[in-house]
């Protein structure tokens, strides 16, 4: 009685079960607008408070993040090929630090008054890491870049 192997199982069985992929790590300067799922390796620069609320007792507040206080940071993040403003908020701030590498995973960009931002919403994830041995390209800030909405006739 010969045996199968769980692939030639999938392959008769007319599919398989999706597995993980592989990350695809971008840097920096290959940030576009209004594009999403970016994983990228960079340095925090700098972060600021922006907005910090104190929270409410509202069944809302409750489900967004469990009646505590709001907190939002931007954050100067980079790579060896630019840098980019990061919207950090409630307990993404604590992560944020100055001199710390974090791995941005599933994160987007969001356009705030005409310039980029990038952000993780709930569906992506921050982990602080080992400190990376780029330097970072502080010349090229693709925040500063400011782009216009064109309608397009066709």
């Amino acid at each position: 009685m010969a045996t199968t192997t769980q692939q030639e199982q999938e392959q008769r069985s007319g599919g398989s079960k999706p597995g993980m992929r592989k990350p695809v790590f971008i840097k920096v300067d290959q940030l576009k607008p209004g594009t999403s799922g970016h994983t990228l390796t960079v340095k925090v620069l700098n972060s600021n408070t922006v907005l910090q609320k104190k929270g409410r007792n509202t069944a809302t507040s409750q489900l967004l993040h469990r009646g505590g206080p709001t907190r939002i940071a931007e954050s100067l993040i980079g790579d060896e090929t630019g840098t980019i403003l990061f919207t950090a908020r409630n307990d993404q701030v604590d992560l944020m630090k100055l001199g710390n590498t974090v791995i941005l995973r599933n994160a987007k960009i969001d356009m705030f008054k005409g310039s980029m931002r990038l952000a993780v919403d709930k569906w992506g994830r921050i982990e602080v890491t080992e400190p990376a041995k780029f330097e970072v390209k502080e010349d090229n800030n693709l925040s500063l870049v400011e782009y216009e909405l064109v309608n397009v006739e066709e």
